[in-house]
């Protein structure tokens, strides 16, 4: 059997593969339309295809018996995830041992088989993969999950040594802390010390060579946050909401106030009115006319989409060379993505107010998002 294609070109989008070796390539579009259809992201659809595909190509006895209502669908899409990147006489190796059993033991011991299936048909995928798993250390800290509270979890896999060194450097803070004063619990102050330890790294070398034997300041790192709040909020003597546009979270105005203490530098700008109608000749969007667009929109246009507007391209809903005007009612944000579907697939858009927009796809769903909120209006093209 010839190797499946990785990609190829039709009328204009691409056809890509969404699960193993031997499924059949997909239009680099569709998902959009069976995400619209059943309320989910185009990242969503894509995976719930791919896994269809798995299943009914590569997994077919797992396929079998969830068609016969034997398996979990879910149970069986974890499984086709683990097995996309074997090889085809790998898959077919775990679908004949794991289906006589695949709904009595866990995904351990799935793993375990997949792993095994990896060796054994695909050695050099299984070498390489031993190798990025060396490399599979993370920090991550989830500002996009911001708590009320401005709280977030933090979590990694480091290397030993370094973890060692970072425990070690947030007990000293920590001892710090309680040596000042500080009369909260450890846990607290553990927190405290992780954010002091930033702070202290992004102020060192604030001195730097020029070269000719002087100095010149080097200015240190800044953390840029959007955070936006009322006039009455900004008062000292009245508590209320912001929102942190970086999150989509809202916090207190107090514990805005508190980032705002000590060196924190403050830019606050003035109220951009979303209602104001800007207008400009050229194609090039002004700033000011994209700051507008952003915060009337704070998200892709696109039904479903959540990509923040500050990541997305500023879109012509009628295009600028069929005579759309370069305006505040004819601009919308528009993820890259689904940016190439609008400009070159039959999906199209109105803007009916700062924040609405009513889409048609290719083949006659009609969807509207509003605020943010998508929802299906009909299956079908309305009555002129």
């Amino acid at each position: 059997m010839s190797p499946t294609p990785t990609a190829g070109l039709m009328f204009g989008e691409l056809a890509v593969p969404l699960a193993g070796e031997g499924t059949p390539l997909v239009a680099e579009f569709a998902p959009m339309e069976l995400g619209a259809a059943l309320g989910l992201s185009t990242d969503s659809a894509k995976s719930l295809i791919g896994d269809a595909l798995e299943l009914a190509h590569r997994l077919k006895r797992t396929w079998a018996l969830v068609q016969a209502g034997e398996v979990p669908a879910w149970k069986a899409r974890r499984v086709a995830q683990l097995t996309t990147t074997l090889p085809l006489a790998g898959a077919d190796h775990v679908d004949r041992h794991l289906s006589p059993v695949v709904g009595k033991i866990g995904f351990a011991a799935i793993g375990r088989l997949v792993d095994h299936a990896k060796a054994l048909f695909d050695p050099e995928g299984a070498e390489k993969q031993r190798r990025q798993a060396t490399d599979g250390r993370r920090f991550d800290v989830h500002t996009e999950a911001a708590d009320f509270d401005g709280t977030v979890q933090v979590e990694g896999t480091l290397d030993l040594a370094d973890a060692l060194d970072l425990d070690a450097a947030i007990r000293q803070g920590a001892q710090e802390l309680a040596a000042l004063g500080s009369t909260e619990s450890l846990d607290v102050r553990r927190s405290r010390a992780a954010g002091e330890l930033a702070r202290r790294q992004l102020t060192l070398d604030l001195m730097g060579d020029a070269g000719d034997g002087t100095t010149a300041m080097v200015k240190p790192r800044q953390v840029v946050i959007h955070v936006h709040l009322s006039h009455a909020a900004i008062s000292r003597d009245e508590a209320g909401i912001a929102r942190v546009e970086e999150t989509r979270s809202i916090v207190s105005t107090d514990q805005v106030r508190d980032w705002c203490t000590g060196d924190a530098q403050v830019v606050i700008k003035p109220v951009i009115d979303l209602d104001a109608h800007h207008h400009t000749d050229a194609y090039a969007v002004p700033d000011r006319l994209v700051e507008q667009t952003r915060l009337a929109q704070p998200t892709c246009a696109f039904p479903w989409c959540e990509r923040p507007a500050r990541r997305c391209d500023t879109d012509h809903v009628v295009a600028h060379g069929d005579g759309g005007p370069t305006c505040s009612c004819n601009l919308a944000p528009l993820c890259r993505r689904h940016h190439r579907a609008k400009t070159h697939t039959g999906w199209t858009y109105d803007r009916t107010d700062a924040a609405t927009y009513l889409w048609r796809s290719p083949h006659g769903l009609h969807l509207v998002k509003d605020g943010g909120a998508t929802r299906l209006l009909s299956a079908h093209p309305p009555d002129a």
